[in-house]
């Protein structure tokens, strides 16, 4: 393999590089909360701190690297970037928060899995996606799609005997009525984790949409968090009712959290994402969500001892099946979409060849005058 073999293969591997460090990210986003969540944190808390860090390190980055490409702000994207710290920001991540406690570190990896197909299906009624069901990449994205909230249906109706997977299996007192109410929140955290991937899905479109008019990846992932953290705080000071003991972080899991989830899951996730979407679209984003439910399903049962149901597992692989799916009829639209892309390239274009021979005539035939008239006679 040659050099230029070798940079074609790293090219090419570029956004796969880094959508799966975004998910090996999350799954550690998603054990740290747990526990500090466990230890009374308020969600609420969390996401503003989250979001003031992530801002105060992307926004030197932001001012420094682009000065001279930042658009001007119009008052329509500036409505977009509200709207985009209220969907992801405050909605989603405090509806995935409180899910987070009524449930599992596990469970709620493996059941944001339903975000390619809710991603798909935006995608498909903006017009950001097309589907030919004459073609076998276009059936495998809708059938995808229909398997992917099928298995996420199981996971979330259908829950089944634990499995005692590495010693996770926990004694929890109390079979009667406590087993009802954990039942109930169990349901509810489902419900609300839907809900909370929906606003994700919304947050991704509506990021690919605002790239257009704002193409400045790090200066909108700083104005978004700082979009954030503001209708965080107010959010969280009106839940809060006031209770300002609730802000006070030491130097202990919950500061680390907060670091953690700003530095990697905030700022930088959302930088790459908006890179990575230019160039493969806002499916591609959300279609390696199982790597991450996959790690932590591991990590959970080791640091956590959480319980992993069999209808949960049956429900992941459903998801799973479904998903890539979604991803291999994806792959086929891109090969296609890259050649037409490079044909121009190529030389094949008519229009291209006719302008490359009218500038060759142009440079043989000297101005008439420097012409040299030819003597008949000689």
């Amino acid at each position: 393999m040659g050099g230029n073999d070798v940079l074609g293969f790293i090219q090419r591997a570029k956004p796969y590089m880094a959508v799966v460090w975004l998910q090996c990210g999350y799954a550690g986003m998603n054990i740290i909360a747990t526990i500090a969540l466990n230890k009374g944190m308020s969600h609420y808390v969390l996401v503003v701190y989250r979001h003031v860090i992530a801002m105060a390190v992307i926004a030197p980055f932001a001012i420094v690297f682009e000065r001279k490409i930042r658009p001007k702000m119009t008052l329509s994207t500036f409505f977009k970037i509200l709207g985009l710290g209220l969907l992801e920001p405050v909605i989603d991540q405090n509806l995935y928060y409180t899910s987070l406690k009524m449930t599992s570190a596990s469970f709620s990896s493996a059941l944001t899995n339903v975000l390619p197909a809710l991603t798909f299906l935006l995608a498909c009624i903006f017009r950001m996606e097309k589907v030919n069901l004459k073609k076998a990449p276009g059936v495998a994205k809708v059938m995808g799609t229909l398997v992917t909230v099928a298995g996420a249906m199981v996971m979330t109706l259908c829950k089944g005997p634990v499995l005692d997977l590495m010693g996770s299996k926990r004694k929890i007192s109390g079979e009667g009525h406590t087993g009802e109410v954990v039942k109930k929140e169990w349901m509810k955290g489902s419900l609300m984790l839907t809900a909370g991937c929906l606003c994700w899905a919304c947050f991704i479109i509506l990021q690919a949409f605002t790239l257009r008019s704002y193409p400045a990846e790090l200066s909108l992932t700083a104005l978004i968090c700082l979009a954030g953290a503001i209708e965080g705080a107010v959010v969280g000071l009106v839940m809060e009712r006031g209770n300002m003991e609730v802000w006070s972080i030491g130097w202990d899991t919950k500061l680390l959290t907060v670091v953690y989830a700003g530095i990697v899951c905030s700022g930088i996730a959302y930088y790459v994402q908006g890179v990575v979407m230019k160039t493969r679209g806002p499916v591609f984003i959300s279609a390696f969500s199982p790597l991450s439910m996959i790690i932590v399903a591991v990590l959970g049962s080791f640091i956590l001892s959480e319980q992993i149901f069999l209808g949960g597992v049956i429900g992941a692989i459903i998801i799973v099946i479904g998903l890539y799916s979604v991803v291999w009829g994806k792959s086929k639209d891109y090969k296609v979409s890259t050649s037409i892309t490079e044909l121009p390239e190529v030389g094949t274009d008519s229009k291209h060849q006719k302008k490359n021979t009218v500038e060759l005539i142009s440079i043989d035939v000297p101005p008439p005058d420097q012409m040299t008239v030819m003597n008949p006679s000689s």
